[in-house]
C-alpha cells in the first residue's frame, strides 16, 4: 500500500481547523513545539494567513526574524506539517537555526513527510537564490538527521545552541539541481 501524495504549499484560510489541530498537538509535545510563529488560539486566522505571505514578501518581518516563506505539507486535505524557508540568514540562522525548519505532527511521523517536504523545499530554496541551503538538527534527533541525510545532507560539524543549552549538527544540501519559483505557489 502506498502512502497518499504529499502537497506542498503556502497556507489557505480554508486550512484552519486542520492547522489550529496541528498546533494544538504539537503544543501538547514535551516540550512543547513551535508549530506557528506568532500564533495563538485567538488569532483570525484570515489575518494570519496574509501576516505568513506578507512576511514572504519581506514586509512587516517581526523583529529577529528575516523574509520567509511559511509551507504547509498537505496530504488528503489535512495540515500534517510544516516548513519555513528563511530567504537569508542572520547571525543566529547562520549558526543555529539555518535556512530552513520544519516539523511534522506527532501522529503523522515516520510515514516520510519530513523528508517528502524536504524535497519539495530545495528547489524553491534555489528559485530563491540560495544554492547551498544551511540545515541544522538537535543532536540526538536522529529521525531528523535521517531525513536531512536523505536528501543530500553534507555534515559539516556541530555547534552550540544557546537558546537549548543542547548542540546542534549543521548540515549543507545543494538546491539548485531544480529550480521553481515560490510565486508559482501563491497561484
Amino acid at each position: 500500500m502506498s502512502l497518499p501524495r504529499l502537497q506542498l504549499r503556502t497556507l489557505r484560510v480554508g486550512d484552519e481547523a486542520s492547522f489550529r489541530k496541528a498546533v494544538a498537538e504539537f503544543a501538547r509535545e514535551t516540550p512543547p513545539w513551535q508549530f506557528a510563529f506568532d500564533f495563538s488560539h485567538s488569532t483570525v486566522f484570515a489575518n494570519y494567513v496574509r501576516q505568513l505571505e506578507r512576511c514572504s514578501h519581506g514586509i512587516d518581518v517581526p523583529a529577529h526574524f528575516v523574509p520567509n516563506t511559511y509551507f504547509v505539507g498537505i496530504v488528503d486535505g489535512a495540515v500534517v506539517g510544516r516548513i519555513s524557508l528563511r530567504h537569508l540568514l542572520n547571525d543566529f540562522l547562520a549558526k543555529v537555526g539555518g535556512h530552513i525548519g520544519y516539523g511534522v505532527i506527532p501522529s503523522q511521523r515516520r510515514q516520510g513527510y519530513a523528508t517528502d517536504m524536504l524535497r519539495n523545499a530545495l528547489p524553491l530554496c534555489a528559485g530563491l537564490g540560495i544554492r547551498r541551503a544551511l540545515i541544522t538538527c538537535d543532536e540526538h534527533n536522529i529521525g531528523s538527521r535521517k531525513v536531512i541525510e536523505a536528501c543530500g545532507g553534507i555534515f559539516e560539524g556541530m555547534i552550540d545552541d544557546p537558546e537549548s543549552n543542547g548542540r546542534k549538527r549543521r548540515y549543507w544540501v545543494v538546491t539548485a539541481e531544480n529550480y521553481v519559483s515560490p510565486q508559482d505557489l501563491f497561484q
